[in-house]
């Protein structure tokens, strides 16, 4: 009998960012959120389980393309004390595998890929939700999801003016200068949420925030919102008085109704109720529910993350990975 000579790809982060380039990654998560809402995909809830002695949490999240023969599993920790330890805050590998034989296909590091995926679906949103004639940008969360939503943005609306804000003034204007360079983009630390906010055409939210990190009032007729940063049912980053008032949007539903707490919040307050969910995202970009209807309309894209951006965005960057000769080959 012979035996069958089986290896995988690690890609690290370095491979990531270099395989993934972000117009890339937002084609990826329209496909994916299509796929999604079309029900060609198999998605349980994602599993958390608490590690209360360390304040951190452990995420499971799998999925399954059966039309794509992919099978895919993150497991991700969120430990919001790593920062003083100087460590990241989401540590993370995600795993590929053949949905045909189960053989492992890849291992990369999570980390780099959440953070593309989670910028690159704001990108998408922003491409099917955002005014044509959108030029500046807000972004509330100076940290590294901060970075890949402006990243995202930028790639899909000619953005010519941003600002950023953050509780750390530093952290601000460490993020302004880098960014600066790497987009182009004239972005500017914000001395408050307001002053960031009023006059942007889309705001993205990436906080650790558990309450509204802006105020309704401060928003202008026609403004987009990506929230990306909340994925717990009792925590919040949008004010209820814009949910009620704005065209809702989700990654999907049955997670957003387990986890989302900008919507769980409102809803459990009998402010609203599920139906304020105007569509999935997927359903958008599948053409079969509309976007944005009208100029002045507030669109809000409301994102826990899913199990499938990890997959795609994993599928994406092991593709281009190939082609550039880029990981470590590991036999097993």
């Amino acid at each position: 009998m012979t035996e069958n000579r089986r290896s995988l790809v690690f890609l690290s982060a370095a491979d990531v960012r270099a395989a993934l380039p972000m117009r890339e990654a937002v084609d990826a998560m329209k496909s994916a959120f299509a796929a999604l809402s079309s029900g060609d995909a198999v998605l349980p809830l994602r599993s958390r389980i608490a590690a209360a002695r360390q304040k951190g949490s452990l995420l499971i999240m799998p999925c399954s393309v059966p039309s794509r023969g992919l099978l895919g599993l993150k497991a991700v920790t969120v430990y919001d004390g790593n920062a003083a330890l100087g460590l990241p805050r989401i540590q993370a590998l995600v795993i590929l595998l053949n949905g045909d034989d189960g053989s492992p296909l890849a291992v990369l590091d999570g980390a780099s890929l959440t953070a593309i995926r989670t910028g690159a679906a704001s990108g998408a949103a922003t491409d099917l939700l955002a005014r044509r004639d959108a030029s500046t940008a807000a972004i509330l969360g100076a940290g590294v999801q901060g970075r890949t939503q402006l990243e995202a943005v930028c790639a899909v609306r000619a953005i010519r003016e941003a600002w950023v804000f953050d509780i750390d003034s530093h952290a601000a204007e460490v993020y302004a200068h880098e960014m600066r360079a790497s987009t182009g983009v004239a972005v500017k630390a914000a001395p408050s949420a307001a002053s960031a906010v009023r006059s942007a055409d889309i705001i993205c939210t990436a906080t650790s925030a558990s309450s509204p990190v802006f105020a309704d009032a401060d928003l202008k007729a026609g403004v987009h919102i990506n929230a990306v940063g909340s994925y717990r049912p009792d925590v919040q980053e949008v004010p209820a008085e814009t949910v009620l008032r704005a065209r809702v949007v989700v990654d999907h539903r049955e997670s957003a109704l387990s986890e989302a707490g900008d919507i769980l919040v409102p809803i459990r307050q009998g402010r609203c109720s599920p139906e304020c969910i105007a569509a999935e995202l997927g359903e958008i970009a599948g053409g079969r529910r509309p976007g944005r209807c009208a100029d002045d309309e507030i669109t809000f894209f409301k994102s826990v993350g899913v199990a499938i951006q990890d997959l795609a965005a994993a599928a994406a960057a092991l593709d281009n990975a190939r082609k550039l000769g880029l990981g470590t080959t590991i036999p097993l």
